[in-house]
């Protein structure tokens, strides 16, 4: 299916690489962004694509598709919840006008969980009334978790318009139950599933081991129960055991829970930003992901170490192919990006797997 595609706030092209695995031919192809390395990783990327500058100055541009993941910070829960006063996410409103005078087909628009409760709800409902007010839109919307396609766990909010007589509604629900089985679940754990590591299990990783955190080895509790009457961690100096394949040694790591630790074992993820904080929880994924941010402050047990997650690993989680944000055209000469930008753009990145099913389902409606 043939399709012009208008990629706000694009990013490193999730929403344009998920369309394209859905079967969409993008012809007319435009862009904007306003971060440098987004904007040549994307020319890199795609390059029949044509960038039209920062959103605030996209005028005159015909599109099937419109697509938008606005600036969410204002939104998120880890953020200081502005909602709609925010500056970046008020952006949304420029994204609103070059709706309602496109008139697309259909707009997708993607934002975080918190977007549903900021300022009570008040902010959520208003972005609706906005979209209903451009005129001839069918709204459905559904949160959906990136760990149903990927290890990681991800909740995002994706809504998507429907102009009358182009397109009809019903992509939504989606459910876990829908995704297609040959596609990396959450099964598997960031540390051994095969199309995340295979062939990385020993990547060079200089610099990357995390120190914050002291090792504290557990023994496995299938070997407690052979072995001993009763949990026991290892003691100060004392040897870990060898790590054989019946053995999974852990580490304890400080956490605001009833216990006041939660054990991570090989494969886990452990979030590392502020280490020595008594008040945050929820530091362990178990055996996915936590949600990808800007500053890779994650990493995976291995031995008996923490080590960040690699930039592969970070684009493998969300859905890109290895070393798609490793380049980018820059003046017309291609460079390669640094490893904080490319963290950047993977946490500020849609997950291609997500699109990809919401494109799918939409293209039986167009």
């Amino acid at each position: 299916m043939k399709v012009n595609v208008l990629d706000l706030f694009s990013g490193c092209g999730g929403f344009s690489k998920g369309l394209s695995q859905a079967g969409f031919n993008i012809e007319n192809h435009y862009f904007s962004e306003v971060d440098k390395y987004a904007i040549a990783n994307y020319k890199y990327n795609f390059k029949d694509a044509q960038y039209v500058g920062a959103v605030q100055d996209v005028r005159g541009i015909k599109a099937d598709i419109i697509t938008f993941g606005s600036p969410c910070q204002d939104f998120s829960l880890a953020g200081k919840r502005k909602g709609m006063e925010g500056s970046r996410s008020s952006l949304i409103l420029e994204a609103i006008r070059i709706i309602s005078e496109t008139k697309p087909s259909v707009f997708i628009w993607e934002n975080v969980k918190g977007t549903f409760s900021s300022n009570n709800g008040a902010d959520f409902w208003a972005i609706l009334a906005a979209f209903a007010n451009i005129g001839g839109y069918r709204l459905e919307w559904q949160l959906l978790n990136t760990s149903w396609f990927l290890p990681q766990n991800r909740e995002r909010i994706y809504l998507v318009g429907h102009l009358a007589g182009r397109s009809e509604p019903e992509v939504f629900p989606i459910g876990e139950k829908d995704i297609n089985t040959n596609k990396t679940r959450q099964t598997y754990n960031i540390y051994n599933a095969p199309t995340l590591m295979a062939g990385y299990s020993k990547i060079p990783t200089d610099g990357f081991y995390i120190n914050e955190y002291k090792v504290q080895p557990v023994i496995t509790p299938d070997r407690l129960e052979k072995r001993q009457n009763g949990r026991r961690f290892k003691e100060d100096g004392e040897p870990a055991h060898t790590l054989t394949s019946q053995d999974r040694h852990g580490i304890m790591i400080t956490t605001n829970t009833s216990k006041g630790v939660e054990e991570a074992k090989e494969g886990d993820s452990i979030n590392f930003s502020q280490p020595n904080s008594k008040t945050r929880r929820g530091r362990v994924g178990k055996g996915k992901a936590q949600t990808l941010d800007t500053q890779a402050n994650q990493g995976v047990l291995e031995g008996a170490q923490i080590r960040r997650l690699t930039e592969i690993e970070c684009e493998r989680l969300q859905g890109f192919p290895d070393d798609w944000t490793k380049y980018g055209l820059f003046e017309g000469e291609t460079k390669e990006i640094s490893r904080s930008q490319r963290y950047k753009m993977l946490g500020n990145a849609v997950t291609v797997d997500v699109v990809q099913a919401v494109a799918e389902r939409l293209k039986l409606k167009l």
